[in-house]
């Protein structure tokens, strides 16, 4: 999940940019780091349009930004990118940017992520997500990231009983079950590995 390239897809005919693969790193940026990007500047309208015919693969991001209530997740090539300005901030679709600094992608933002919660590669659904979805794409978040991710691997009974109760709430939500399903595959393996319940 977490070292496969990011990939941009575009249309053989126009070349206009018709997908986009984003993967989520494990670790996750301190606070105080995250605080940094808040002065990050205003998404550019644009899109994306290929010089020639052919996918295009991103450098693997492998720091994770979480705003306050996961409202938007930031993630970075590395950490080196805290130290200089984002020069801009490239929209590519609706809530999803490329970040870039010193001329390059560096990295890719998207907003209110819990609006896109699918499976596979289903739309996702239009209507917006309810609260609890909301909570539970965070604890979602905090089980596969640092450092709550090091003590599930390491089975501590703590976090696994975190694991168990997140699966268990989100198998018998009934408010938003298809974002549900896609929450409960973002932590199946974890459940799989880790869930002796």
């Amino acid at each position: 999940m977490w070292d496969t390239p990011d990939t941009l897809g575009f249309d053989r005919f126009d070349r206009k940019l018709v997908g986009a693969e984003f993967e989520l790193p494990y670790e996750s940026a301190s606070a105080e780091d995250c605080a940094r990007l808040l002065s990050m500047p205003a998404v550019l309208p644009g899109g994306l349009r290929a010089d020639e015919v052919r996918s295009c693969r991103l450098e693997v991001t492998s720091v994770l930004c979480r705003a306050p209530g996961d409202a938007v997740l930031t993630c970075l090539r590395d950490f080196d990118v805290f130290d200089g300005p984002l020069e801009a901030r490239v929209g590519i679709a609706p809530d999803v940017a490329l970040l870039i600094q010193h001329g390059n992608v560096v990295g890719w933002s998207l907003t209110d992520p819990a609006r896109y919660l699918t499976t596979g590669y289903a739309d996702p659904d239009p209507t917006p997500p309810a609260p609890v979805t909301r909570r539970m794409l965070s604890a979602c978040l905090d089980l596969i990231t640092d450092p709550l991710l090091d003590e599930v691997q390491d089975r501590k009974p703590a976090a696994l009983a975190r694991l168990q109760a997140v699966h268990q709430n989100l198998q018998t939500q009934s408010e938003d079950r298809h974002r549900a399903d896609a929450l409960l595959a973002l932590i199946a393996n974890l459940a799989e590995d880790y869930g002796d319940w």
